[in-house]
């Protein structure tokens, strides 16, 4: 009778002691060095010589042409090594399915709108890659939400309040400068001539800070620095989204003003301007997550902390937060 495990035992070249010798030699193969690959693997160059010509000697065949300070891999060296290299990459993505099949479901996320719009989505397939089994689930809105009242996991805000009953934490400081379309500055003369401002057509968000903030942005950069501008005798167009008041302007439309971090992508492109060079004015508003104080949910924490990963690595985050 066929004993399929027999077989497979008597017949089989590579045994637990050539698993650590494998991994040496896709090393070498790797950088085709015995020095980088003993310097990756913390070991002497004669270490890894040493389980190369063993693995050589167990296999019965050459894995590496040796020169003058250089190796290179034989045609049977290059074949294994592309089965060895496969294999590990396999190796690896099961691993780590089988750690993220420990932090999957849903993820509820409530965010304001510009933010969702303008910088959190697209992000987001970053994070769908790194963790493809949390499904999730992004709302929007301006209002201040009740964990207690609704299905949400964490929020992102963008204000100066605080909230005692939630854990809150700091994402990034802020800064606001005025914004528009190179032809709408040319049009109007805005070059660094800001006495023309009064010709233009305000874009405001006024629900920047909760609702019926009218003005609040605008107002604060004037005051900011020390610019005597009635906006109520101005021309104004208000929203109650900060991305609508760029779109706006995108379209020229008027001249909105913009918070750095959302506008970014437009002044790189050109999109967008700012007319007034070196006047950008700090907020007093900040970017913070909140999360209830209940249960601890291991998937909000992960998404907390890729977002502050995202905002460490935004080009603002040495320019803004200071």
């Amino acid at each position: 009778m066929y004993d399929e495990d027999k077989y497979l035992n008597k017949n089989r070249v590579i045994n637990r002691y050539q698993l650590s010798k494998l991994h040496t030699f896709e090393s070498a193969a790797r950088h085709l060095s015995f020095a980088l690959a003993a310097e990756e693997l913390c070991i002497s160059p004669s270490a890894v010589s040493h389980q190369i010509n063993k693995l050589e000697e167990e296999l019965n065949f050459k894995l590496f042409k040796r020169f003058h300070r250089r190796i290179s891999l034989t045609r049977d060296g290059n074949n294994l090594f592309n089965v060895v290299k496969s294999s590990l990459n396999n190796l690896n993505q099961e691993i780590l399915e089988i750690k993220n099949q420990e932090l999957s479901g849903a993820l509820t996320i409530y965010s304001s709108p510009s933010f969702a719009q303008e910088w959190l989505i697209p992000k987001l397939s970053m994070f769908i890659e790194d963790y493809p089994y949390i499904s999730l689930n992004i709302l929007s809105g301006n209002k201040i939400l009740n964990f207690s009242q609704h299905r949400v996991d964490l929020t992102i805000y963008y204000d100066d309040l605080h909230y005692d009953e939630l854990l809150c934490e700091h994402l990034m400081n802020e800064s606001i400068l005025p914004v528009c379309t190179p032809s709408y500055a040319v049009k109007h003369d805005l070059h660094e001539n800001i006495d023309n401002l009064h010709k233009c057509i305000f874009l405001h968000d006024n629900q920047n800070n909760g609702y019926d903030s009218n003005f609040a942005e605008w107002e604060a950069w004037t005051n900011y620095f020390s610019l005597a501008c009635d906006l109520n005798k101005m021309q104004n167009m208000l929203f109650d989204r900060s991305d609508y008041a760029i779109t706006a302007a995108l379209n020229h439309v008027g001249i909105a003003m913009g918070r750095k971090l959302l506008v970014q992508k437009y002044l790189q492109t050109g999109q967008l301007i700012s007319p007034f060079p070196n006047m950008e004015a700090p907020c007093s508003q900040r970017y913070y997550v909140c999360k209830s104080q209940g249960k601890y949910n291991p998937k909000v924490d992960i998404f907390i902390n890729w977002l502050k990963n995202q905002f460490k690595q935004s080009p603002l985050s040495l320019l803004i937060e200071r």
